[in-house]
């Protein structure tokens, strides 16, 4: 197969998986949006955290909220767990990898706080234990995984929301991840316009 025929079946499976996501995923996306909404507007914050891609995915969705998404509005109130290198390395180095997050939420979490969880796989030992310290101090926790849900679906009470991506690739539950982000964004976005009387929360989503 030439470069450009793989690359085209590369977005055609992009765009299948995105499909097949829209119309499981749209109930709880709105779900979430409506938990951290809530949240942001009682004065409480959202922590986010991931490994590798999902890392990046946390501070992606951090830094929309704390700056701005596609609106002019206040920053919001949120932190990645990923980004602080001597608090993640002393906790490494101290206790154990596993525990970078948990120990973060146990220091920062607040009962009303939510917590962003993302995992592809669901099976994310610092993830599902952020998981837990957050469930221990009365947080919401909207999770992003992917395949089977693996662990991290386990933990989840009737109170959090799972967003489950419904793909066995690694890639296309990340693309996924992205999407849902920028549409927890607009959510924010839209009631924070709405807050203020502005009837145009944006110009990327309909």
């Amino acid at each position: 197969m030439d470069p450009q025929a793989e690359i085209r079946a590369h977005f055609e499976a992009s765009v299948s998986v995105k499909q097949a996501s829209m119309d499981t995923l749209a109930a709880p996306i709105a779900r979430a949006g409506a938990i951290l909404v809530a949240a942001l507007r009682a004065g409480n914050k959202a922590l986010s955290c991931g490994n590798g891609g999902s890392a990046a995915d946390a501070q992606h969705f951090s830094a929309e909220l704390l700056n701005r998404f596609e609106t002019e509005r206040e920053g919001l109130p949120a932190v990645a767990l990923t980004t602080d290198s001597s608090t993640l390395t002393s906790i490494a180095n101290d206790a154990s990898y596993d525990r970078v997050f948990a120990r973060q939420v146990e220091a920062l979490g607040r009962a009303g706080d939510v917590l962003l969880a993302i995992s592809t796989s669901g099976n994310s030992q610092s993830v599902n234990l952020a998981v837990e310290a957050a469930r221990s101090r009365g947080m919401a926790v909207v999770a992003l995984d992917g395949r089977d849900g693996g662990a991290l679906a386990g933990l989840l009470s009737d109170d959090d929301v799972e967003i489950r991506v419904p793909s066995d690739s690694t890639a296309r539950i990340q693309e996924v991840h992205l999407l849902v982000i920028h549409c927890l964004c607009y959510l924010v976005d839209r009631a924070w316009a709405e807050r203020s009387g502005d009837e145009s929360p944006g110009a990327g989503l309909p």
